[in-house]
C-alpha cells in the first residue's frame, strides 16, 4: 500500500505542476518539475520496504518515522512553493496596470532541498538495514500471550448476556450445524462471557462433546485443527506429525454422530472459520460453533444469517460494583470511599478490563479518601501506567488495522475524551486531510471516507453514539479507555500536538517538531498569542471547553504562524464576522467558524483549494458575496442560516454536493449545479411555487437528477409561523427524480396533500418536522412503498388511521411532542419489517405503543424478525 504522506506529496507536486502550466510561468518549468517528481518517488519506494512499515522493533519504527520526518520536509518545500508562486501570480497580474514584470519561478531550490533529503533518507536507511542485519531485535511477548485479567474470572454483569447465547446454543429448532458470534471490543470480557457459557450446566448437559480453541491474531491453520484434535484425544506428539488433511479426516472421524459445542475464541480472520468449517462434520444433530471476535465482519461471514450477539459495556451500578468485588472481596466499600469509588469506575467508561485494572492498583495503596481522590483525578494515567495490562491489549486490535485505516482511527485522538462527533464533520475533515482518503479512479471521496468510519465501526474501534435513518453512523465517539490508547499511538507516530490545560507551551522543536496537526483543548487565546509554532502545522482544530469571542489582532497572529495551513476548524470560538486574514492560508480546504456572521465576502474566492466551508452564525441571514463557481473544489457549503447569493455567474460548479439552507430565490444557480446530493431551503417557501409564465422556482430541483437529500424549511420571520401556510405541494415530476429523504417545517400543508409524498418513487425517509402539516386526523389512504423511517414532531395530529399495509418497508417510528396524538396506529403491529418505536413527550400515545409491543413479541415461526422488536419511551414513566 502506498505511503499516504508520500503519495500527498506527490499529489502536490501534480498541483505545482497544473498551477505553473496554466499560468504566464509555464515557460521553462516543465524541465523542472519531472526530475522532482522521480526523486520523490525514490523516497516513496524506501518507505514502501515491509520492513519500516510493520515492523515491532522501536528502533525501526524510530526509523520510519525519521524517514517520514523527512518525506514531511519535501513536501513543505513543494508547499511553500507553492504558496509562494500563488501569491506571485496574484501580484504579477496586479503590476500589470504598472507595466511592471517578474520573473518565473525557480524550482531549483526545492530540488537542492528534496536532494538533500533524498540523501539522508538513503544514509538513515542503510544505516539501519545494518543493525538489524547486526541482530538487533525486539523480545518483546506479544499481548495475547499475557494473563488477561479480566478474562480469568466472571464478570459482574454477565449473568444475563450468558443466558442469551446459552438460550441460543441450545435452540432445538435449528438442527444444523450453525455458527453464533460474540462481537466486543478488546477488553470487553468476550472470553470471560464464552468461559461462563462453555462451563454452564445446561450447555455440559445439551452437548456430549465440548472443545476449547483459542486462536489468536496470528492465525495458523495447521495449529488449531491440531488443538482441535488433541482436545477430542489425548495429545501425542503423532498429531503434530500428521498433514492438515489427516487431520481433519481425523477430526470427522472423532466428531461423526456427535452433538457438539466447538468454542473458537478470539478470532481475527475470516479464513479462521472457511478453514475450519471443513473439518466440522454438518449433522442434524443440532451441534453448534461459539465464535468470539472483535471484528464483525468476521462474524458476519460466518452466519450472514444470524445477526451475531454484541457484547455491551457495563453501566455505572455494574462498573462500582465489579470495582468493589475487585478491592475489597465480600466485604462492602466504606461510606468514605463510595462516591470517589463510583468516579473511579465512572472514568472507565463501562470497559470491564479497564477496571480490574485500575482495581489492581487501589488493592497497592491506602484505602482512605486522599490517596483514591488522586487516583479518581486521574484515572486513565493509572490504566496506562502497565500498558501490557490493557492499553496494549487494545492495540492489537489497532495493529490490525490497515494503513490508512489506521490513520483515520488516530485523527480521533484530535478530539477530547469522551466528545460525540458527528459522523458529517468527521467526513468532510478527512476528504480535508488527503492523505487519510486516497480516492481512486471516479470513486466518490465522501463515500470512500464513510466506508473508512463503518469500517472502524465493524472493527469494534469506535462507539456508535446515534444512528441515522439509513442505519449508518450518525454520532459516534471513542471508549474512554480506547481514546488513551490512541492518544498514545499518536504520540509514537508524532502527528499530533494536543494543547490542554496541562501543558502551557506545546513543544514543538527538536526531532520531533514535525506534528502536522494541532488540537487545542484548553483556552485558544493562550494558542494564538504563542510564537512556539512553525510553518509545518497543516490543521488547526479547537475544542476549548468555554466559548468566547476571538477578537480580529488574533486570526491575524494565527496567520504569522501557518502559512501551510490547510485544515481551520474552529468550533469553540466566536467571531464577530468572517475573518477576512484566513483568505491569506492559500492551501485551506476546510474553514469551520462560527459567530455572527451576515457576510461571506469577494476574498474567499482566493482559496482555489478549498472543499469545505462550514458556518454556524447567529444571524438568521447570510450574504454569500463570494463567487463560488471560482471556487473549482468546493464541494461543500454548509450553513444555518438562510443564504442568498450576491453572484450569480452563468457558470457550472460540477464539484459541490451539498448546499444547506438557500433563499428560496436563490434556487435559480441550481441548474448549475448538477451533482449536488444535499440541499437546504430556507425561508418564504411560498416564493417557490409562485408560477410566472408557467414556471417557479421550485422547477429548478427538477434538474437535479443526483439529490438524494431534501429539506424544505418554511422561515417566515419576523411574521408568525403560520403565515407561511403552503396550499399544496409541486407535482411529482418537480420533485428531484433520485430524492430518498424529505424533511418538511412549519409548511402547515393540509393532510389531504399527502397522496403526492407516497408516490414519490424513491422515498425512504421522511421526517415532517414543527407544524409539517396541520389538521387533527391523519387516515392514510395511499401506499408508501420504499418507507423505512418515519418521524412525526410537534403537531397538532390527534387521530392517526392507518395499517402494516400502507408501509410495507417501514422500520423505525420517531413521535416527538405530540401531545394531542391519542395513539400509535395499532394496524403497525402488522407492519412485517417494523423494529422500533420511539416516543418522545408523547404520554397519550404509549399505551397503544405498548399494545404493539406485546403483538410484535409474540413468536412466528414465518417471521424470524418478530423479536427484535423495541419500544423506547423518553422520559421513562
Amino acid at each position: 500500500m502506498t505511503d499516504p504522506v508520500v503519495e500527498f506529496a506527490l499529489e502536490n507536486l501534480k498541483q505545482v505542476a497544473l498551477l505553473l502550466y496554466n499560468s504566464d510561468f509555464k515557460r521553462g518549468v516543465e524541465d523542472q518539475v519531472d526530475p522532482l517528481y522521480k526523486e520523490v518517488r525514490l523516497i516513496k519506494s524506501v518507505l514502501e520496504d515491509p520492513e519500516l512499515k510493520h515492523s515491532d522493533n522501536e528502533y525501526t519504527r524510530e526509523i520510519a518515522r525519521q524517514i517520514r520526518d523527512l518525506a514531511y520536509k519535501g513536501e513543505d518545500a513543494i508547499d511553500t512553493f507553492l504558496v509562494d508562486t500563488a501569491m506571485q501570480k496574484e501580484r504579477r497580474f496586479l503590476s500589470r496596470m504598472f507595466h511592471k514584470f517578474f520573473d518565473p519561478p525557480n524550482l531549483q531550490p526545492v530540488a537542492k532541498t528534496i536532494e538533500s533529503i533524498k540523501i539522508e533518507v538513503n544514509r538513515i536507511y542503510n544505516n539501519k538495514r545494518l543493525r538489524i542485519e547486526a541482530g538487533e531485535s525486539s523480545n518483546q511477548s506479544s499481548p495475547s500471550q499475557r494473563r488477561r485479567l479480566s478474562e480469568e474470572e466472571n464478570v459482574i454483569g454477565f449473568d444475563e448476556e450468558a443466558n442469551v447465547v446459552v438460550s441460543r446454543l441450545t435452540d432445538i429448532t435449528k438442527s444444523l450445524l450453525e455458527v453464533v458470534a460474540v462481537v466486543g471490543m478488546g477488553g470487553l470480557g468476550k472470553t470471560t462471557l464464552v468461559k461462563m457459557v462453555y462451563f454452564n450446566s445446561a450447555i455440559k448437559a445439551h452437548f456430549s462433546v465440548r472443545v476449547w480453541v483459542s486462536v489468536s491474531h496470528e492465525y495458523n491453520r495447521k495449529e488449531v485443527l491440531c488443538a482441535i484434535l488433541g482436545s477430542l484425544r489425548q495429545p501425542c506428539d503423532q498429531i503434530s506429525k500428521m498433514n492438515e488433511e489427516m487431520i481433519i479426516e481425523e477430526i470427522c472421524t472423532d466428531l461423526k454422530d456427535q452433538r457438539y459445542l466447538i468454542v473458537l475464541d478470539n478470532v481475527w480472520t475470516p479464513n479462521a472459520w472457511s478453514d475450519l468449517k471443513k473439518a466440522l462434520p454438518n449433522q442434524d444433530c443440532g451441534s453448534k460453533i461459539l465464535l468470539a471476535t472483535r471484528i464483525t465482519e468476521v462474524a458476519l461471514l460466518a452466519n450472514p444469517d444470524t445477526p451475531p450477539h454484541h457484547l455491551r459495556f457495563l453501566n455505572d451500578d455494574e462498573s462500582f460494583a465489579l470495582l468493589c468485588t475487585k478491592v475489597f472481596g465480600k466485604q462492602s466499600c466504606p461510606s468514605d470511599l463510595v462516591e470517589l469509588g463510583k468516579t473511579i469506575a465512572k472514568e472507565c467508561d463501562g470497559l470491564p478490563l479497564a477496571i480490574v485494572v485500575i482495581s489492581n492498583h487501589l488493592l497497592k495503596i491506602d484505602k482512605i479518601p486522599h490517596w483514591w481522590r488522586k487516583v479518581a483525578k486521574s484515572v486513565g494515567s493509572y490504566v496506562a501506567r502497565d500498558p501490557r495490562e490493557c492499553l496494549d491489549v487494545l492495540a492489537l486490535s489497532y495493529h490490525y488495522l490497515s494503513d490508512h485505516l489506521k490513520k483515520c482511527f488516530l485523527y480521533f485522538a484530535a478530539f477530547p475524551r469522551d466528545l460525540t462527533i458527528h459522523a458529517q464533520q468527521l467526513v468532510m475533515l478527512w476528504v480535508a486531510e488527503e492523505e487519510l482518503i486516497q480516492q481512486n479512479g471516479q470513486e466518490c471521496v465522501e463515500d470512500l471516507a464513510e466506508e473508512k468510519l463503518e469500517d472502524l465501526v465493524k472493527h469494534k474501534m469506535i462507539l456508535v453514539v446515534k444512528k441515522g435513518a439509513n442505519g449508518s453512523t450518525k454520532t459516534c465517539r471513542l471508549q474512554g479507555t480506547m481514546h488513551d490508547m490512541c492518544l498514545r499511538e499518536t504520540k509514537h507516530e508524532r502527528s499530533l500536538q494536543v494543547i490542554n490545560q496541562n501543558l502551557q507551551e506545546p513543544n514543538l522543536s527538536g526531532s520531533s517538531h514535525y506534528h502536522r496537526r494541532v488540537s487545542v483543548h484548553s483556552r485558544f487565546m493562550n494558542v494564538a498569542q504563542s510564537k512556539h509554532y512553525g510553518r509545518h502545522i497543516h490543521s488547526l482544530l479547537c475544542f476549548a471547553s468555554e466559548e468566547r469571542e476571538l477578537p480580529g489582532d488574533h486570526t491575524s497572529s494565527i496567520h504569522e504562524s501557518y502559512k501551510l495551513l490547510r485544515v481551520l476548524h474552529m468550533s469553540s470560538m466566536k467571531f464577530p464576522h468572517f475573518p477576512v486574514k484566513i483568505t491569506q492560508f492559500l492551501l485551506l480546504k476546510y474553514i469551520s467558524i462560527n459567530g455572527n456572521i451576515e457576510v461571506l465576502p469577494t476574498c474567499i474566492s482566493r482559496l482555489w483549494r478549498l472543499r469545505a466551508l462550514v458556518i454556524k452564525t447567529t444571524s438568521r441571514h447570510l450574504d454569500i458575496q463570494v463567487d463560488i463557481w471560482n471556487l473549482p473544489q468546493l464541494r461543500h457549503l454548509d450553513t444555518n442560516a438562510q443564504t442568498t447569493f450576491t453572484n450569480k455567474e452563468p457558470f457550472v460548479q460540477e464539484n459541490i454536493q451539498t448546499m444547506s439552507t438557500i433563499s428560496p430565490d436563490s434556487c435559480t444557480i441550481l441548474a448549475r449545479t448538477p451533482n449536488l446530493k444535499k440541499l437546504g431551503i430556507r425561508g418564504e417557501l411560498a416564493v417557490l411555487m409562485e408560477v410566472e409564465k408557467n414556471a417557479n422556482f421550485f422547477d429548478n430541483l427538477a434538474k437535479l437528477d443526483k439529490l438524494e437529500k431534501l429539506k424544505l424549511l418554511s422561515d417566515t420571520f419576523p411574521r408568525f409561523p403560520f403565515q407561511g401556510e403552503l396550499t399544496s405541494l409541486p407535482p411529482l415530476d418537480k420533485f428531484p427524480p433520485r430524492m430518498n429523504k424529505l424533511t418538511l417545517s412549519d409548511t402547515f400543508l393540509e393532510w389531504k396533500h399527502m397522496p403526492t409524498l407516497y408516490m414519490l418513487p424513491n422515498l425512504e425517509v421522511l421526517k415532517l418536522k414543527a407544524n409539517a402539516f396541520k389538521g387533527c386526523l391523519w387516515k392514510l389512504e395511499g401506499v408508501f412503498h420504499k418507507l423505512i423511517y418515519l418521524h412525526i414532531e410537534k403537531m397538532d395530529l390527534a387521530d392517526w388511521k392507518a395499517s402494516g399495509h400502507h408501509f410495507p418497508k417501514l422500520e423505525h417510528v420517531v413521535v416527538k411532542d405530540c401531545d394531542k396524538l391519542n395513539a400509535i396506529p395499532h394496524g403497525l403491529a402488522d407492519a412485517p419489517a417494523l423494529q422500533t418505536i420511539t416516543l418522545h413527550h408523547t404520554p397519550s400515545a404509549i399505551a397503544s405503543a405498548r399494545l404493539i409491543q406485546e403483538k410484535k413479541q409474540v413468536p412466528q415461526q414465518h417471521d424470524m424478525k418478530s423479536n427484535r422488536f423495541e419500544l423506547r419511551i423518553n422520559p421513562l414513566e
